[in-house]
């Protein structure tokens, strides 16, 4: 009789211990379970929903960086997935979305593999290189430098047909998606394909029309989008500047003096400026400048491609100062409309 209470004793200390083993078990499964798993991070609207990580960064920049964002329920369990899928020696940089209820599998998985979120790459309103590249710098990861330096160079700007003067008139404003970390030389292989696209059928065959290259209609918007923000003045405009090409006239356009003194906030051109030695000055130089003078955006290029038909070879500023200008046919009227002009210059007491 002893020996069958000693046989069940200990199978129930067997019993107790396979049901302790279990128990143990599943309190570790579920540990794992909720730290690879289950959602660890939380997305309010007043909170960081991207992560950036930095060539160069640690995985403690990446840890901080996270915890910055103030999105992590469990930081410490992010850190112990992160390490065990051997995250802190595979970091690869980019801008990563923080989505609602991601588990840290999901989350490492990302970081890990570099599958970024593309981004919203806009620009528009932009008159020199210098601020193009200043935006790029500020939205990207590329530096002012990186992308300067080809849009600079003729060298790098050649396979395109185009040269430093020109380059930027491959830049058609208007909203892109791309990856935060695209180099400079992708981004300008990928403005190529974009102005490709726009360069149609239809608005290459205008330019024929108009006997113009692309580059030059690009360069001659970019006056007219100087000259006047008017859209119903814009065509023309730019078809008493085509009208002056044609008749091989200086364009004497005061927005490319503005350009050649290097000052866009001059409101009255005098002779000082008009003296300035630069092919940028088309009362000196005939023809269209070098380049264009800003980037123009692509409703002021259709206008130029769609430029009225008219005898208009003569244009002044309204002396009422609101944007839209004055046109004439004969120097006469041109004068008087100058007259007008000046005098209300005068009046205003803008020098």
């Amino acid at each position: 009789m002893a020996k069958k209470k000693k046989k069940s004793n200990v199978g129930k200390i067997i019993a107790i211990a396979v049901v302790v083993l279990v128990i143990v078990g599943g309190i570790v499964g579920y540990i794992a379970y909720s730290s690879t798993m289950l959602p660890n991070i939380y997305i309010n609207n007043d909170k960081a929903k991207f992560l950036y990580v930095y060539p160069n960064d640690s995985f403690d920049d990446v840890v901080a960086r996270l915890d910055s964002t103030r999105n992590v329920k469990d930081l410490k369990s992010f850190k112990k997935v992160a390490e065990y899928q051997d995250y802190p020696s595979n970091i690869v940089p980019g801008r990563y979305e923080l989505i609602n209820q991601m588990s840290n599998v999901q989350l490492v998985n990302n970081l890990k593999k570099g599958r970024q979120a593309p981004m919203n790459l806009t620009f528009n309103n932009i008159r020199t290189k210098e601020q193009l590249c200043k935006r790029f710098d500020e939205a990207l990861m590329m530096s002012y430098d990186d992308i300067y330096s080809l849009l600079n160079s003729d060298d790098a700007m050649a396979k395109y047909g185009l040269n430093s003067k020109t380059s930027v008139a491959l830049f058609i404003p208007n909203t892109y998606q791309v990856y935060w970390t695209i180099s400079a030389q992708d981004l300008i292989d990928r403005m190529k394909k974009e102005y490709d696209k726009f360069w149609n059928e239809e608005r290459v065959k205008k330019c024929v029309d108009a006997n113009l290259s692309q580059v030059e209609v690009s360069t001659l918007a970019s006056i007219v989008e100087e000259e006047t923000k008017s859209a119903m003045e814009q065509p023309t405009v730019a078809g008493l500047y085509l009208n002056r090409l044609h008749k091989g006239m200086l364009l004497q356009a005061d927005p490319t003096v503005k350009f050649a003194v290097g000052d866009f906030s001059i409101r009255r051109i005098r002779g000082i400026h008009l003296e300035v030695d630069s092919p940028y000055n088309t009362y000196k130089y005939e023809g269209l400048p070098p380049g264009p003078i800003r980037i123009p955006s692509m409703n002021v290029i259709d206008a130029v491609l769609n430029y009225d038909r008219h005898d208009y070879i003569y244009m002044c500023a309204s002396e009422k100062f609101d944007g839209t200008h004055n046109f004439a046919v004969t120097f006469n009227d041109h004068q008087d409309n100058a007259n007008k002009y000046h005098k209300a210059l005068n009046k205003r007491k803008i020098k």
